[in-house]
């Protein structure tokens, strides 16, 4: 891999990450006449959940679903500039130009911005860094049409992102995942994804390691550990296995169609993970993608006319107190048949208890069913 460092009109980084080296050749400036970004944002901490909420209001101005012609993640050509300079790329990661978090903002902990002292109303600078990784130049296709090894690539730069965030002054958490689909809220129909770098723990993270800490006072033992083996052994759930990852519908699956891939070997992080790990992910990856994108096709079953929109992310641990926690890879779908989607109502939105409408043992043995 050949990673090559610019920047864009305003200052934001700008990186290249190419298979064959070609990359240098395509540090080219950026000619847009650009305002430095200015981030806004803060972070509150809900005094009922102690959850962290991130207040980014600056982001209502955000480039919200342009032309085809005039989208920002193809490279620049013809006239016309984009976020890439460049007139071709392979895989690139900029900052993004609307970031929720930003490394601007003063220190998360130089004290409070609002609020009294009895920690009702807690109030830090919204510090960290929002990062948008294109994973191919190519504006009509999408991750499950890259090859094996361009799919490499991509963890590849999520690997070196992940190692240089965590390092970063106040990170907390780095979260790499994708939104595909209008009906996940995509606002930019190029293939991308993002990568936040939180300046605390999320709370679903909270969340799992709260619950790995008591499975260990519990057991002396991992909780992802004994996740992995106890799915592995009854394999009604299991949707694919390779020799370092299985995918499998989690036992109480909150989304109709969800897959969690672990690597067999319990590691914190991407960065952790050996060659063997890494050169065996693309295809499985790929396979389960594929294997979404065929969920609601067949004899009997009319294709919908949108790809299964689904979100993607890595579960890492965070850089304090996550010693527990297992990496692995999230994958859902919102859509529950070819035309109903599953939306958060009222139990859900308002509770976050989740109501399923596919049993976990259904849509493993659908996934199964649509393999190659």
């Amino acid at each position: 891999m050949t990673k090559t460092i610019a920047a864009l009109a305003d200052g934001r980084e700008l990186i290249y990450f190419d298979r064959d080296g070609s990359s240098a050749a395509r540090n080219i400036t950026d000619p847009r006449p650009l305002a430095p970004v200015a981030n806004l944002s803060t972070v509150r901490r809900d005094p009922a959940t102690g959850a962290w909420v991130t207040i980014a209001a600056h982001r209502q101005s955000r480039t919200y679903h342009p032309p085809a012609d005039e989208c920002p993640l193809c490279p620049s050509g013809d006239g016309r500039r984009s976020e890439i300079p460049a007139d071709d790329y392979q895989v690139a990661v900029f900052e993004n130009r609307f970031p929720s978090l930003a490394m601007t903002a003063a220190g998360p902990h130089d004290g409070l911005l609002a609020g009294p002292a009895d920690g009702l109303r807690t109030e830090h600078p919204g510090v960290g860094r929002c990062e948008v990784v294109c994973f191919t130049a190519a504006h009509g296709s999408c991750f499950a049409d890259l090859t094996p090894d361009r799919a490499r690539l991509v963890l590849d730069a999520w690997t070196d992102r992940t190692g240089a965030l965590m390092a970063l002054p106040g990170v907390e958490q780095v979260y790499c995942f994708e939104n595909r689909g209008a009906e996940i809220g995509v606002t930019l129909a190029h293939p991308h994804g993002q990568i936040y770098a939180f300046p605390f723990t999320a709370p679903r993270t909270a969340r799992m390691i709260e619950q790995a800490d008591r499975h260990r006072a519990a057991t002396g033992r991992n909780l992802f550990e004994d996740l992995l083996d106890a799915e592995c052994a009854d394999k009604v759930r299991v949707v694919l296995a390779g020799e370092h990852w299985t995918a499998f519908v989690p036992f109480a699956a909150r989304w109709p169609y969800e897959v969690h891939l672990y690597p067999h070997r319990r590691v914190p992080d991407l960065t952790a993970l050996t060659e063997p790990e890494r050169a065996e992910f693309p295809a499985l990856y790929l396979e389960l993608l594929r294997r979404f994108d065929r969920l609601f096709a067949g004899p009997g079953r009319p294709a919908p006319a949108d790809p299964t929109p689904y979100i993607a992310g890595w579960h890492q641990a965070p850089v304090t107190g996550g010693s527990e926690l297992a990496l692995h890879l999230e994958l859902f779908t919102t859509r529950r048949t070819a035309d109903k989607l599953k939306h958060l109502a009222g139990v859900e939105s308002g509770m976050d208890a989740f109501v399923n409408d596919v049993t976990p043992e259904a849509a493993a043995e659908r996934l199964r069913e649509v393999a190659t």
